[in-house]
């Protein structure tokens, strides 16, 4: 799909428990990315709340489609004419110990237009280090989205999902993938980036990673390097920590010129 190259932005936070105090930091980086163009804006994995236990995230749980937050994220588009990821927030399951990890997706008129639940769940344990998401997230129903833009064909995903290459095969050719992120600082030191630039290659589309990144106030620290690939493979800008912006133009003519020199797509066997 052929469409006007465009600035996108992926936002870095370091977000704490206080739901306010994160909508208003994310607030004040949709406008910075929006003063400066940006049509496409993607906020990281839990953007509006890092809780000081796990299960801290099930007490600000939303219904879908109501709540602070999904009005903040509607009005917010809105007011700043841009299309707005909400990264992942905490929404409602029948069940009342776990939440749906759910990335929302709103147009610059503030309507919704997708929602993603994430399906693959992170475990990890190391030493002290340890993390079970399973114990308060309940893995998505549906298969991987991918929708249709003004921005060409985005595939829709969540942190963890990214070491599993068949999820972005089963949306067909992407112009555009979005991977926001709390990776942890030792898996992210390990795997961040070749993963990322991995999913842009073998899928020869611009990948949007917007991470949490920092020292995090129960303790966690978080990778950060929020940043934008071509589909080459080359990282087109990175912030390795703390708040901020990066941002990046995509151009589907790049995505036109790597699939046409190399036609990897269109030799797949399997």
């Amino acid at each position: 799909m052929s469409f006007e190259p465009f600035i996108a932005s992926a936002i870095q936070m370091v977000s704490v428990s206080d739901v306010r105090e994160n909508l208003a930091a994310a607030e004040k980086a949709i406008e910075e990315a929006a003063e400066q163009d940006a049509r496409l804006v993607v906020l990281p994995e839990n953007f509006a709340f890092v809780g000081c236990a796990e299960t801290d995230k099930i007490k600000i749980r939303e219904v879908d489609g109501d709540g602070p937050i999904q009005q903040f994220l509607s009005e917010t588009a809105s007011r700043f004419g841009v299309w707005l990821v909400a990264g992942s927030i905490p929404l409602a399951t029948t069940s009342t110990s776990h939440i749906l990890n759910s990335c929302l997706v709103y147009d610059d008129h503030g309507k919704r237009i997708a929602r993603y639940d994430k399906i693959h769940l992170f475990g990890f344990e190391s030493g002290s280090e340890k993390y079970r998401e399973s114990d308060t997230i309940e893995p998505g129903a549906g298969p991987p989205l991918a929708f249709d833009s003004p921005f060409g064909r985005i595939g829709l995903s969540i942190c963890y999902d990214v070491r599993f290459p068949e999820l972005y095969r089963s949306y067909g050719p992407v112009d555009i993938i979005l991977v926001p992120s709390a990776f942890t600082e030792t898996t992210g030191r390990a795997h961040w980036e070749v993963l990322l630039r991995a999913r842009a290659i073998e899928n020869q589309a611009y990948v949007i990673a917007a991470a949490q990144g920092g020292q995090h106030p129960n303790g966690r620290s978080t990778y950060g390097h929020s940043m934008i690939i071509d589909p080459w493979g080359e990282v087109l800008g990175v912030r390795p920590e703390g708040h901020g912006v990066v941002q990046a133009q995509i151009d589907s003519q790049i995505i036109a010129q790597v699939r046409a020199s190399l036609p990897a797509l269109a030799h797949r066997r399997l």
